[in-house]
């Protein structure tokens, strides 16, 4: 981390590392509007914070979150509860109606549902996954969110390009990874798999994920690669790797959400200076609010 940024940042990210986050949410706009839910939660003596970029997402300011979950709102689907930096790639990735999306790393669907609602349940979602216990969470997810356009996978992510065909117009590749943005100092099983070593593990399954959705994807499509973690290994080295492996077939895009702080992304790491087009990718930086992140937008040329 010191590597990584100056000794300000530092201080604010052990600061964010040792601080609870207050519980997130995003309404699931299949089932209800944010006003609908926002007026019912007040009045039943929540007090929450909207989220200037997205305006489905709220911050709960008061009352505990099982006191969330045990809401009738809750248990009837009509909200979700999601980090909000976990909110950004689909933001992103921008799925529409009718378009037909591929979901490389699935469960437990957070990022499934949150795609469905912005297709307003129109269009076909696939949604794949190693973990047939996590699957099984991400249906009962996608039957409580009341999803109608997903169809359920389970497969290495890395080899669907051996089993689907490229019909995709967008891929969403929200990996596996060391979660170094999601540290609490105060909870062991938060980092207590850390290591050097599963960091370069993961970065070659990182890239293998990637390269098998861009492969699907059709030509002038999109793929979204996103972490939770800080490691440049997991994250601009994954990029780098694509762009110059796959050059002149993909290409990096700037990327912009209106009030979404992102930092640059790390232009080299341990003596490896990345393309320059991977500053194009950015960074969350664990905050009070919001959960360290990685995100790269990518175009499918050919």
């Amino acid at each position: 981390m010191a590597a990584l940024y100056p000794p300000d940042e530092l201080d604010q990210i052990q600061l964010a590392w040792q601080t609870g986050r207050p519980s997130t949410f995003r309404v699931n706009t299949l089932k209800a509007t944010a006003d609908e839910v926002s007026q019912q939660l007040r009045a039943d003596g929540f007090e929450l914070e909207s989220v200037p970029w997205l305006p489905e997402a709220f911050i709960l300011r008061s009352r505990t979150l099982g006191e969330l979950t045990e809401h009738p709102l809750y248990m009837s689907g009509q909200i979700y509860v999601q980090g909000l930096s976990s909110m950004v790639p689909a933001l992103v990735l921008d799925p529409q109606p009718e378009e037909q999306v591929l979901d490389v790393a699935a469960a437990p669907g957070s990022k499934t549902t949150q795609m469905a609602a912005q297709m307003r349940n129109q269009g076909t979602i696939i949604a794949n996954d190693t973990s047939r216990v996590r699957l099984y969470k991400l249906a009962a997810n996608l039957k409580m969110q009341g999803v109608e356009i997903v169809t359920t996978m389970h497969s290495p992510g890395e080899l669907l390009w051996q089993k689907l065909v490229p019909v995709f117009d967008k891929a969403l590749v929200d990996v596996p990874c060391s979660m170094e943005g999601r540290i609490r100092l105060d909870r062991f099983k938060t980092y207590q798999n850390w290591s050097l070593k599963k960091i370069k593990e993961l970065a070659h399954r990182q890239r293998a994920l990637l390269h098998s959705a861009i492969s699907l994807t059709k030509p002038g499509g999109v793929v979204v690669y996103s972490t939770c973690t800080l490691a440049p290994e997991e994250n601009e080295g994954v990029i780098d790797w694509a762009v110059t492996k796959l050059a002149g077939q993909v290409a990096l895009e700037p990327i912009a959400i209106p009030d979404v702080t992102l930092q640059p992304a790390v232009t080299e790491w341990e003596g490896r200076t990345y393309r320059p087009e991977v500053n194009l990718c950015g960074r969350v930086r664990p905050t009070e609010t919001m959960e360290g992140f990685f995100v790269a937008k990518l175009r499918k040329l050919v």
